[in-house]
């Protein structure tokens, strides 16, 4: 039997058949008018995506690269900030501060756990000398997506800035750079922007670029004012992935003839699919306030979550992600991200009913893939 290869995980994610045959096409030097014009329409689309007025910067990297970025421009050591981590990406934060001298005051929450808007405030009068507050839009490791909006209600009443990591969330689900107030956004390209892994994007608002101005930390490569004087020349200032950025130009294409609002509708579709679906055979849920990039479920008492991947990946080729410490094992994700659609949640179902039969659990049979087709067939149009 031929194995066909499934890429059900939040990243990377399938990439369009427009876009994967841009990088079939010979390759053009980056410091011609030719490429110049293709880097700003794409530098421009971005902003939609973001939802913002102000430059977005595209860095050769993964979306840890812009993270990095974001600290080491803005802060200086021994500022202080506050870091939500409710998952393996927000701790992330408190580790890239604390590599470069920074005062980080860590927030550890539960998985899935919320984190509201009036705790921040209480977080901010017990901490008056914070510089940043450093959230994630979709913590990718718990399917989780938290209050953007009201942590930005709260900081634009602050003199610290609101920093987001949006890699997984971004295009996925609703969060206005500028009208929610993020101060900086970070994004990552092989997330919804439905494209190969190896860029990254971010955007400063005008308070946040006054801290890039006070800023002391080191930095070179990702030297902010590099790229925004570079920007200025229609250029970068290193070079660039230059069929990354092509293949960007051809998914642009597709997100905004589809538009934002279409693309949310989309993914929140999906996500109501799969919630409902592994609901439908008596499995759990890991998030309380979950996301509709992906679906994070508790593996059921007496599987072994770790066999469970090994089977749907290298028998099966659907290639869901496992949990991640300390849930290694615990739960498993199943993603609707970006340039998937209905039956790709089907085929996700139908392996893994085929993966816990085989591994004894107890539970009727087509169930998950009743329930998703129900809710696909109400939604379909």
């Amino acid at each position: 039997m031929i194995k066909k290869y499934y890429l059900l995980s939040p990243g990377p994610t399938p990439v369009p058949e427009s876009a994967l045959s841009a990088a079939a096409e010979p390759i053009i030097h980056h410091r011609t008018p030719e490429f110049s014009n293709i880097f700003m329409e794409v530098s421009e689309e971005l902003k939609y995506v973001f939802g913002t007025k102000q430059d977005v910067f595209i860095l050769t990297s993964s979306g840890t690269g812009a993270m990095e970025t974001t600290v080491i421009n803005t802060l200086s050591p021994g500022d202080k900030v506050i870091t939500l981590n409710g998952g393996k990406f927000g701790e992330r934060w408190g580790q890239i501060c604390r590599s470069y001298g920074v005062d980080v005051r860590e927030i550890v929450l539960e998985w899935g756990e919320p984190f509201t808007k009036e705790q921040l405030v209480d977080e901010l009068k017990a901490n008056p000398e914070t510089k940043a507050v450093l959230a994630t839009l979709s913590e990718t490791s718990s399917g989780t997506v938290y209050d953007i909006q009201g942590y930005g209600e709260v900081l634009a009443q602050s003199e610290a800035i609101l920093v987001v990591d949006g890699i997984s969330g971004l295009g996925a689900t609703p969060c206005p750079m500028d009208e929610w107030k993020v101060d900086v956004m970070v994004a990552g390209s092989q997330k919804s922007f439905m494209i190969p892994p190896g860029l990254a994007y971010l955007s400063f608002s005008p308070k946040a670029w006054d801290l890039v101005e006070k800023s002391t930390l080191p930095k070179f490569y990702f030297d902010v004012k590099k790229y925004k004087k570079s920007l200025g020349k229609r250029t970068t200032p290193f070079t660039p992935a230059i069929s990354l950025i092509i293949q960007q130009k051809k998914s642009l294409d597709i997100i905004k003839s589809l538009g934002l609002d279409k693309l949310f509708e989309h993914h929140r579709i999906l996500g109501e699919t799969t919630r409902a679906a592994v609901k439908a055979i008596g499995l759990e849920l890991l998030s309380k306030i979950p996301g509709n990039i992906l679906t994070a479920v508790k593996v059921p008492e007496g599987i072994d979550g770790l066999q469970l991947v090994k089977i749907m990946q290298g028998k099966y080729k659907a290639y869901i992600a496992g949990g991640q410490e300390p849930y290694k094992g615990k739960i498993f994700r199943i993603a609707h991200l970006g340039y998937m659609g209905g039956f790709d949640i089907i085929t996700a179902l139908a392996a893994l009913e085929m993966t816990l039969s085989e591994l004894g659990y107890d539970f009727e049979s087509g169930s998950s893939l009743k329930a998703a087709q129900t809710i696909l067939k109400e939604n379909w149009e």
